[in-house]
């Protein structure tokens, strides 16, 4: 589970994205100026060192969520530690720079180019003339034509997860001579590059049986620079060993060892030498920097785990207030005096044992190529308004959120602007302008000429269920909590008086602890702008009296800006906001929490639900059992192939029932569809670029999905690690990978771990 946000499963996901060790992307054969100056955000962070500065030897121990359950990547339930295996083990045709854009990987390819585009389009593929299985057998067109014919989709009995590309593939033959792969589309296809990376063999795709079940848990043949070893669920291992088979440079490390360790497992890992190399939350980046002394690192970690988990703090500040008053009374009262001080003794020597462990580690920080987004269901409800869409998108602040998870890590808070690319890519452009930045004022008049006004009158009887509802689903136990917050309620100490003018107590308002100034006074402000009064504004009709004042009792306190609600036909304008509750989401119900705060303002209610990290997708996201809801999309240079199923228009199935493909927000329209259309048979780069804005700027104007920030990149690594750590866009090049060779001086002091120790 990434730690601040839930991605779409594998078993969904795969259908759409070719994930294979980090992005297909497709190739550019030149740079124009605005290009140029698109960079990334934040560069890759793995301490790049020369293969001459890499010793030779040793294991890499790296945490990976799960031990996979299939190694086929084109299956539904592959995942991360799939693709990571298949980058080890097998043909990558094109690997990734720093941009996100390929280049051809010279291990395989001589050359890959399009040679024919009448009648049909023609690629012809020059393979490297080294290029063999790990049984002998030189690479060729019936590997090619295999898994073609596996992905097409017009065999049913192959369980694939996708067939894109695949599918326009006319025939395949040989060319020239052995090293000569001929591709001609029946249709034309400007992803082609997308395709058979990576390459498996035709033992694995030559049929039904070997693709459904003969590459789950092993591979006989691979050729890459690692050849995989074991599989063992049982200790929860993936061993991968240097191949003697390749050809290219040989891989510097004996072995890499996959080891299956949950997020919230891994800094007990690291401290207990277990693995070399393991992406981590921000948390316990945090306390990697406090055991190096890093107090600046620290402290910003620490105001950011306050702020993402506001309510948990407060509960463990009680918890700590309490503990503490505890010690003191049994210091005061000297009690165990010996007792106490000798487990003050072993505690202080544990953690000061666990900060030496963890200096053994250096946190490596990036942005991944992907992006969390708010989803707005559309399907039904208030939101299926687009009017209202927009309000919601139009109260957000997108650069505080952006700020509240990334600032605190030092890396670049700026909002995604794209759907469909992050910037670095090629196509990135930022079309958010197409919806409009935040403004309460403009939410709200949107909002207005949607029917809903602002304090209008709710009907008992929804009240009277909601307050039905909250004693079954209290906020601590089932995890609801609605941020309206309660009015007119008396407390057991509440005398029947208030202060004119106190209503908003420092931190009740909406403003508290916001950096974006009180809610209150912006609501007014607003207000004052139209020259119009609203039911349960402070001060509204109301003459004389001071701030301070006393009103008699039984008068009703004026209702605060922050809480008054939008009402339409008798109904509060209340929306489900689900978010995961697991370990890893803590950054992710900040965010939720912060944005439940923005709609406040302009009067929406949410009330957010915290389910299971298992279930939050396939019960709540696909399910389309939500109103708002926070999860990631990795970032593809294929658009037109790998996002249209994301936004493609819902359309009736034979049953009946809508067919969503993985447009979960279940928004969209034919012209957006037609332009991906348009762009995934042109074979002019630029033209696929601009249609792909295009199409970007339409998803911005439907408001069903709000790209907020990209997603942070930490990896724990031994310092002398070189090669590895966060990649970024660039594919990571596994026989480069190792330990730094030591100076004469210092090699004496330590050596590279033995391929021995796993």
């Amino acid at each position: 589970m990434s730690h601040d946000g839930v991605r779409p499963s594998a078993t969904r996901r795969a259908a759409a994205f070719l994930l294979a060790g980090a992005l297909t992307v497709s190739a550019l054969s030149a740079c124009s100026s605005d290009e140029k100056e698109n960079r990334p955000l934040a560069g890759q962070d793995i301490a790049p060192a020369g293969r001459a500065l890499v010793a030779d030897g040793g294991t890499l121990r790296w945490a990976v969520d799960a031990v996979p359950a299939t190694l086929n990547t084109f299956q539904a339930d592959a995942d991360a530690a799939t693709s990571r295996v298949a980058g080890a083990v097998l043909p990558s045709l094109f690997r990734l720079d720093a941009r996100g854009r390929p280049q051809p990987n010279p291990a395989y390819l001589e050359s890959a180019k399009v040679v024919d585009t009448e009648p049909r389009q023609v690629v012809l593929y020059r393979l490297d003339q080294q290029a063999v299985w790990s049984d002998g057998r030189e690479i060729g067109a019936a590997d090619f034509a295999a898994q073609w014919r596996a992905l097409s989709g017009k065999d049913s009995a192959y369980w694939t997860a996708r067939n894109a590309g695949y599918d326009r593939i006319a025939k395949i033959e040989r060319g020239h001579d052995d090293l000569e792969v001929k591709v001609t589309f029946a249709r034309p296809y400007a992803d082609w590059k997308s395709l058979f990376t990576p390459l498996y063999p035709k033992e694995v795709m030559g049929t039904p049986d070997a693709f459904n079940d003969g590459a789950r848990s092993k591979l006989k043949v691979t050729a890459g620079p690692f050849a995989l070893k074991k599989v063992d669920r049982e200790d929860g291992k993936v061993t991968l060993v240097r191949s003697t088979r390749w050809w290219g440079s040989p891989a510097k490390l004996d072995k890499i060892v996959l080891r299956a360790v949950p997020r919230d497992e891994r800094l007990d890992a690291l401290a207990e030498n277990k693995v070399d190399l393991a992406e981590v939350d921000p948390d316990d980046a945090e306390r990697i920097a406090a055991a190096h002394g890093t107090k600046t690192t620290a402290a910003s970690q620490a105001a950011a785990g306050a702020e993402r988990e506001k309510a948990e703090k407060a509960e463990k500040a009680e918890k700590a207030e309490k503990a503490a008053k505890k010690e003191k009374e049994e210091k005061d009262k000297k009690k165990d005096k010996k007792k106490d001080e000798k487990k003050g003794d072993e505690d202080a020597a544990e953690a000061a044992a666990r900060r030496k462990a963890l200096r053994r580690y250096v946190v490596r920080s990036s942005l991944e190529p992907a992006y969390t987004q708010l989803a707005l269901n559309g399907s039904e409800g208030p939101l299926a308004d687009e009017r209202v869409r927009r309000a919601v998108a139009r109260a957000l602040d997108r650069t505080k959120l952006a700020e509240l998870v990334l600032k605190p890590l030092g890396l670049p808070a700026v909002p995604v602007g794209s759907h469909l690319a992050l910037a670095g890519q090629p196509a990135y452009e930022d079309n958010s302008g197409a919806l409009g930045g935040q403004d309460t004022k403009g939410a709200r008049a949107l909002l207005a000429d949607a029917g809903w006004i602002l304090g209008g009158p709710v009907e008992k009887q929804a009240k009277d269920k909601k307050d039905k509802k909250g004693k079954d689903e209290d906020g601590d136990e089932a995890g609801e909590k609605d941020t309206a917050g309660s009015k007119g309620e008396k407390s057991e100490d509440d005398d029947g008086t208030y202060i004119v003018g106190e209503d908003d107590k420092p931190g009740e308002a909406e403003g508290a602890g916001d950096h974006g100034g009180d809610g209150r006074s912006e609501e007014r402000a607003a207000r004052s702008a139209d020259g119009k009064q609203y039911l349960g504004e402070p001060g509204a009709a109301r003459h004389g009296g001071a701030p301070g004042a006393y009103a008699p009792m039984g008068t009703a306190a004026p209702a605060r800006a922050a809480d008054t609600v939008m009402a339409k036909d008798g109904k509060a304008l209340s929306l489900r906001f689900v978010l995961p509750s697991g370990p890893g989401s803590a950054s992710l119900r900040a965010v939720g929490d912060r944005i439940a705060r923005m709609l406040r303002k302009v009067g929406i209610r949410t009330t957010i639900t915290k389910v299971p990290d298992d279930s939050y997708f396939k019960d709540h996201i696909a399910s389309g059992e939500y109103d708002l809801a926070l999860y990631s999309w990795p970032a593809t240079a294929f658009p037109a192939t790998d996002a249209r199923p994301v936004y493609a228009k819902p359309v009736p199935g034979a049953d009946g029932e809508l067919k969503v493909e993985q447009n979960y927000t279940r928004v969209g329209t034919d012209r957006i569809d037609q332009l991906f259309d348009e762009a995934l048979v042109t074979l002019d780069a630029g033209k696929e670029r601009e249609l792909m804005r295009k199409a970007d700027s339409r998803i911005w104007a439907g408001a069903a999905s709000i790209p907020l920030y990209q997603r942070p990149q930490l990896t724990a690594a031994r310092p002398r690690l070189v090669n590895v750590g966060a990649f970024g866009f660039r594919t990571p090049v596994y026989e480069d990978m190792g330990y730094q060779e030591r100076t004469p001086s210092s090699a004496s002091t330590s050596s590279v771990p033995s391929a021995t120790s796993s």
